[in-house]
């Protein structure tokens, strides 16, 4: 009996901790984000890449093209802001654990099984850029489904830091039915590279 009631409070600990942390986490990124319209704009782009591929009209799509052309460049430059606002957040703050898991204090006590969002989140701004810029010349299918993956994976960075990795792939799969390794197939070379880098993962 005595065993159950230790095992009892060890898990009430473990989650009013866990809880704690992401709670905490959520708020900071949500105070940075709150200043822009990031979300909104990627709702905007991913509904009209779609609108835009199912348009028969060729001049009509070339129309939405141009549309969605203005609306990548502004949302390149909002995450560029954010991205750069956050780096200047204290280290301590922005470690995120690699464990598939949301385990409380881990990044306090096993720094070297973790990374730094604040690097993560430069990297995405980067590649969203990158694309936005079609430095590769992509046909504008192919620009869209790369930067698809390019937001679909800081999203997936994002929910992660709030709450595990495996919380965001759920996620992922759920906002987008897109798998957390065909996101990362997807992105641009230039991303892909430097984000597994970061995280400790072969490319």
């Amino acid at each position: 009996m005595e065993i159950l009631t230790l095992v009892a409070l060890f898990a009430t600990g473990f989650y009013i901790l866990k809880s704690r942390e992401q709670r905490m986490r959520i708020a900071l990124l949500a105070s940075h984000l709150g200043r822009y319209q990031i979300e909104r704009l990627m709702e905007s782009l991913t509904s009209g890449y779609m609108r835009c591929l199912g348009e028969d009209d060729a001049e009509r799509r070339q129309q939405i093209w141009h549309l969605l052309d203005a609306t990548e460049e502004k949302l390149s430059a909002q995450f560029d802001s954010f991205a750069a606002e956050f780096s200047r957040m204290p280290e301590p703050a922005t470690r995120v654990s690699k464990l598939p898991v949301a385990i409380p204090l881990f990044t306090q006590f096993f720094p070297g099984s973790t990374f730094d969002v604040r690097q993560a989140l430069l990297i995405h701004a980067r590649g969203v850029a990158g694309v936005m810029r079609n430095e590769a010349g992509r046909t504008p299918k192919s620009k869209a489904f790369t930067m698809s993956a390019e937001l679909f994976l800081m999203q997936h960075t994002c929910h992660w830091y709030c709450r595990s990795k495996t919380v965001a792939s759920a996620r992922m799969i759920g906002q987008h039915q897109t798998q957390y390794l065909q996101a990362l197939g997807a992105v641009s070379p230039e991303t892909r590279s430097a984000y597994c880098a970061l995280i400790g993962r072969p490319q």
